[in-house]
Protein backbone atom coordinates (compact mmCIF):
# COMPACT_ATOMS: atom_id res chain seq x y z
CA UNK A 1 0.00 0.00 0.00
CA UNK A 2 2.67 2.31 1.00
CA UNK A 3 4.44 1.73 -2.59
CA UNK A 4 0.98 2.43 -4.31
CA UNK A 5 0.45 5.93 -2.07
CA UNK A 6 4.48 6.91 -2.89
CA UNK A 7 3.40 6.28 -6.90
CA UNK A 8 0.55 9.00 -6.64
CA UNK A 9 2.41 11.42 -4.72
CA UNK A 10 5.18 11.18 -7.38
CA UNK A 11 1.97 11.00 -9.78
CA UNK A 12 0.71 14.47 -8.20
CA UNK A 13 4.04 16.22 -7.95
CA UNK A 14 4.48 15.45 -11.82
CA UNK A 15 1.18 16.40 -12.93
CA UNK A 16 1.68 19.83 -10.52
CA UNK A 17 5.02 20.98 -11.91
CA UNK A 18 3.67 20.12 -16.05
CA UNK A 19 0.44 22.55 -14.71
CA UNK A 20 3.06 25.08 -13.41
CA UNK A 21 4.98 25.04 -17.01
CA UNK A 22 1.58 25.39 -18.33
CA UNK A 23 0.60 28.01 -16.50
CA UNK A 24 4.14 29.87 -17.44
CA UNK A 25 3.93 29.18 -20.59
CA UNK A 26 0.12 31.02 -21.18
CA UNK A 27 1.57 33.53 -19.33
CA UNK A 28 4.91 34.29 -21.57
CA UNK A 29 2.67 33.70 -24.79
CA UNK A 30 0.01 36.26 -23.61
CA UNK A 31 3.24 38.96 -22.91
CA UNK A 32 4.71 38.06 -26.23
CA UNK A 33 1.17 38.97 -27.95
CA UNK A 34 1.00 42.09 -26.11
CA UNK A 35 4.72 43.13 -27.16
CA UNK A 36 4.43 42.68 -30.40
CA UNK A 37 0.80 44.33 -30.87
CA UNK A 38 2.80 47.31 -29.11
CA UNK A 39 5.35 47.09 -31.32
CA UNK A 40 2.78 46.96 -34.22
CA UNK A 41 0.84 50.08 -32.58
CA UNK A 42 4.25 52.01 -32.00
CA UNK A 43 5.26 51.60 -35.64
CA UNK A 44 1.57 52.27 -37.18
CA UNK A 45 1.56 55.42 -34.91
CA UNK A 46 4.50 56.46 -36.11
CA UNK A 47 3.59 56.09 -39.44
CA UNK A 48 0.43 58.05 -39.26
CA UNK A 49 2.30 61.10 -37.50
CA UNK A 50 4.64 61.22 -40.74
CA UNK A 51 2.66 60.48 -43.14
CA UNK A 52 -0.66 62.30 -41.91
CA UNK A 53 -0.91 65.63 -43.02
CA UNK A 54 0.01 68.36 -40.87
CA UNK A 55 -3.22 70.82 -40.51
CA UNK A 56 -2.36 74.51 -39.69
CA UNK A 57 -3.52 75.52 -36.19
CA UNK A 58 -4.82 79.11 -35.97
CA UNK A 59 -3.36 81.63 -33.35
CA UNK A 60 -5.36 84.44 -32.62
CA UNK A 61 -3.94 87.75 -33.28
CA UNK A 62 -1.97 88.76 -30.15
CA UNK A 63 -3.76 92.27 -29.19
CA UNK A 64 -1.74 94.45 -26.16
CA UNK A 65 -4.66 94.08 -23.72
CA UNK A 66 -6.61 97.31 -22.96
CA UNK A 67 -6.37 99.08 -19.74
CA UNK A 68 -9.37 100.79 -18.14
CA UNK A 69 -7.87 104.29 -18.03
CA UNK A 70 -7.37 104.28 -21.92
CA UNK A 71 -10.66 103.43 -22.94
CA UNK A 72 -12.57 106.36 -24.13
CA UNK A 73 -15.47 106.52 -21.23
CA UNK A 74 -16.36 110.23 -21.65
CA UNK A 75 -18.27 109.44 -25.14
CA UNK A 76 -19.95 106.01 -24.13
CA UNK A 77 -20.72 108.00 -20.29
CA UNK A 78 -22.03 110.98 -22.78
CA UNK A 79 -24.00 108.89 -25.12
CA UNK A 80 -25.61 107.29 -21.72
CA UNK A 81 -26.75 110.93 -20.60
CA UNK A 82 -28.25 111.56 -23.77
CA UNK A 83 -30.44 108.11 -24.04
CA UNK A 84 -31.34 108.25 -20.39
CA UNK A 85 -31.60 111.74 -19.30
CA UNK A 86 -33.53 111.39 -16.01
CA UNK A 87 -31.56 109.27 -14.04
Amino acid sequence: MKFIKWLLVIFGLLLLIWFGFWAVGIVYSLLWYVFLLAVVGAIGFGGYKLLAKKEETRKLPENTPIAIAEMRTDRVLEEYKKKYPGE
